[in-house]
């Protein structure tokens, strides 16, 4: 009998990422099953990080169980983003998700938007 060994996820969420996930699906609305991160193509380098609620399961979508809910990888954009680090930032002045992604080649001045 072959064994599988489990697949890895597409991305790893920091424990703050997963809080943050946590924090969203208290406030979710009532039809909300997840958080789904995209890359949508905007900016001025081309793609984009985009954090979502996500009413249904598409087919072909990463899905990772965190501690926080169920977090989504666009299945358009799992390529884009395999081996990313997503942690949630908070100071002072800003609070957000940041993103450490190997496949990145560079991205705008403002770190809105990124090109692979």
């Amino acid at each position: 009998m072959t064994r599988l060994r489990e697949r890895p996820a597409a991305i790893i969420l920091t424990p703050a990422a997963e809080e943050r996930v946590k924090y969203l699906m208290s406030k979710a609305p009532d039809d909300a099953i997840g958080v789904k991160l995209s890359t949508p193509r905007r900016g001025c380098s081309g793609l984009a990080y985009s954090v979502d609620y996500v009413t249904e399961e598409a087919k072909f979508d990463e899905k990772i169980e965190t501690s926080g809910g169920t977090f989504y990888v666009d299945s358009a954009s799992v390529l884009y983003l395999i081996g990313s680090t997503m942690d949630w930032e908070e100071d002072d002045f800003v609070a957000g998700f940041t993103f450490n992604n190997p496949n990145a080649k560079g991205a705008c001045g403002c770190g809105e938007s990124f090109t692979v």
